[in-house]
């Protein structure tokens, strides 16, 4: 898959990616900012600044409007915060792609953030976070965030909480939109059926005038640890949702394919260790899953799982087990085979849509990562070796690096397992 990179003269970057014979196409603003980027009083404000780009722009004045053009053109639109990023897009038929590049321009460059309209978003920001905090397995994961980085903004939710986001007012929106939205911050990917050069034209026509600004670095949240961590948050729940996490490494990491690839033989697909031996053998609960999560300077190995109430003791216990495998033994030819066949087919079943070619190559440019083509990360998983593997077991999977967060009714004892 091959793709063009260009840098504007005010230091914005354009991704284009050619799909052929695709006949709808992606447009996808990216902007290097997120959660880690906040201090504590304006906690919440990315994700809160994302919802009030599409509450009216200088030339679309409401959310009625913009909304109405682009059901118009029977687009997707929407948007996205995470911890070191924001994204706006919209998808549609390729014959549009003039007209969707100027609504999701106009938004990301002209949004105007009514007072009424900002009044009326925190009601729906408080509903957001209600409703994550009625499902305990999310709960599960923020705690986890908080237990690995402490008071930090590595620990903090990206929603904010109600304190901070009751304090936001129209000046909050503005100066942060001016600290951290421009030109060298900025990505443009555009993905499908489209001409590269007609692209490069109206991109610069609708973001020349963007201007550059200082970039400020977001702060180093890992911190030190000598023993095992545990949280438990009591919750009125019919089975305790865990997770257990350690230290890995971050997404520029040499070694991340490794920790990729023993973490989906750990917990990823109904064949792998964690699901066969939680829901087939055990029958201990419904879902289990493990995934490496990796950001620009860090990253932590994760596995989640959902429990009978009266079980959470043994499965921490199997989950701790299937880890030191990893460490004592050669993980087997076929089931890094299959391991590595489970993890490149859905690499590139996830590929098969414009939006996912989108993210997938300006999620790596946004955080300056040098950008693998499809084929690199291929070629990357298929080099992982049993030794390799061993050797990052023993590496993450240690008593110092073992974090564990719990959420149901009743706190088990298991102060004694919780050790490899």
């Amino acid at each position: 898959m091959k793709f063009t990179k260009k840098t504007l003269k005010n230091g914005l970057r354009l991704i284009t990616v050619p799909m052929k014979d695709n006949p709808a196409v992606m447009v996808l603003v990216l902007v290097n900012t997120g959660t880690e980027f906040e201090i504590k009083k304006i906690n919440g404000i990315s994700h809160f600044l994302e919802h009030m780009c599409f509450k009216g722009t200088i030339n679309r004045p409401s959310a009625k409007i913009i909304s109405m053009e682009l059901d118009g053109l029977g687009a997707e639109n929407n948007a996205f915060t995470d911890r070191e990023m924001t994204g706006y897009y919209a998808k549609g038929d390729a014959r549009h792609f003039s007209r969707l590049l100027d609504i999701i321009a106009d938004i990301y460059l002209n949004s105007t953030f009514p007072e009424a309209e900002l009044e009326r978003e925190k009601g729906v920001i408080k509903g957001e976070i209600d409703m994550y905090n009625d499902l305990p397995q999310n709960i599960a994961y923020r705690k986890m965030l908080a237990l690995l980085y402490g008071d930090t903004a590595g620990g903090w939710s990206t929603l904010g909480e109600k304190e901070t986001i009751a304090e936001f007012n129209r000046e909050t929106f503005l100066n942060y939109r001016q600290a951290h939205y421009f030109a060298n911050k900025t990505v443009v990917v555009v993905t499908g059926g489209i001409d590269e050069k007609k692209v490069l034209k109206e991109v610069k026509e609708k973001f020349s005038r963007l201007a550059r600004g200082k970039i400020s670095k977001k702060g180093k949240f890992e911190k030190k640890q000598k023993k095992p961590a545990m949280l438990f948050v009591s919750k009125k729940t019919d089975q305790t949702h865990i997770a257990i996490a350690v230290r890995s490494a971050s997404m520029t990491d040499p070694k991340d394919p490794i920790t990729s690839v023993l973490a989906a033989a750990l917990g990823q697909g109904m064949s792998s260790r964690l699901f066969l031996k939680l829901r087939e053998e055990m029958g201990a609960g419904y879902y289990v899953k493990a995934f490496n999560n990796t950001l620009s300077d860090r990253g932590f190995l994760i596995v989640q799982a959902g429990v009978h109430n009266n079980m959470t003791a043994p499965v921490i216990r199997a989950i701790l087990e299937e880890m030191r495998r990893f460490k004592e033994e050669f993980i087997s030819p076929e089931e890094l085979k299959k391991t590595k066949e489970f993890l490149i087919g859905h690499f590139k079943l996830d590929l098969e849509t414009s939006d996912q070619v989108a993210e997938f190559f300006g999620g790596q440019e946004i955080l300056n990562k040098p950008i693998d083509r499809p084929q690199d990360i291929v070629a990357k998983v298929n080099k992982v070796t049993a030794l390799d593997i061993k050797k990052m077991a023993n590496k993450i999977f240690t008593n110092q690096n073992l974090n564990l967060t719990m959420v149901g009714p009743n706190k088990p004892k298991i102060d004694q397992i919780l050790k490899f």
